[in-house]
């Protein structure tokens, strides 16, 4: 059985306190990370002693990712799983709803990969991207075609950015989530076979084995994570 090792090892994970960051935090704590959180809020309750929550950034604001990704000690790998949904048929589809997307999907892990690489650059010793797309990027789906379009973005880029990065040691990859099994999407889907439906824990798992130094070797992946959906 592989074990992943993060002992010592700095990660930060946008998004790490929705359902599916949350899991990827606690998978990666559990294999001895420190993880470093962006977040709009302090989020409620009590956090691991190794767990980093730094309130207030906007992850579309140019200067506000620079300098928090400035601010880390060290800098191994950078997980993105922030960004937004939102459904509708094109004729329904405004310009400011494209553009949302673009900025909260797209942009959002433009700038994260960015400023991730020039931290990771300094340590010289390689590291690891993972990103976050959907399966309507990959597989054709009605009536999400801006969210479809912000989440191809993702795709390219990180298929790009392992071309790119290579040489320098530093592995960019994605997950491929389908619909996960999360209470926001059983609210909104109350008849759907959440059987099928995979696991934020899985994914997770995933998206940890990606990001570790066991991952010796994959690179400009994107891994489907559909479950039996």
């Amino acid at each position: 059985m592989l074990t992943l090792d993060f002992t010592g090892r700095q990660v930060v994970v946008t998004g790490g306190t929705g359902a599916l960051g949350t899991a990827v935090v606690q998978a990666l704590v559990n294999a001895g990370a420190v993880c470093h959180i962006p977040a709009q809020r302090q989020p409620k309750g009590a956090s691991h002693d190794r767990v980093r929550v730094e309130p207030n950034i906007d992850l579309t604001n140019e200067a506000a990712v620079k300098s928090f990704y400035d601010s880390l000690p060290s800098l191994w790998a950078s997980i993105h799983t922030a960004g937004g949904f939102a459904a509708g048929a094109i004729g329904d589809t405004s310009l400011q709803m494209w553009k949302q997307m673009h900025d909260i999907n797209g942009s959002t892990c433009f700038l994260c990969c960015r400023e991730a690489i020039r931290k990771i650059r300094g340590s010289g010793q390689g590291g690891r991207i993972v990103n976050v797309a959907a399966k309507p990027s990959l597989v054709p789906a009605a009536g999400m075609s801006a969210y479809a379009a912000s989440k191809a973005v993702v795709a390219s880029l990180t298929v790009s950015l392992s071309e790119e990065l290579a040489g320098e040691g530093i592995w960019v990859n994605a997950v491929v989530p389908s619909i996960m099994d999360t209470p926001i999407n059983r609210q909104a889907m109350p008849k759907a076979d959440y059987e099928k439906w995979p696991k934020v824990s899985e994914v997770a798992a995933t998206i940890a084995f990606l990001a570790s130094p066991q991952n010796a070797a994959t690179r400009g992946a994107l891994v489907p994570v559909y479950g039996r959906s």
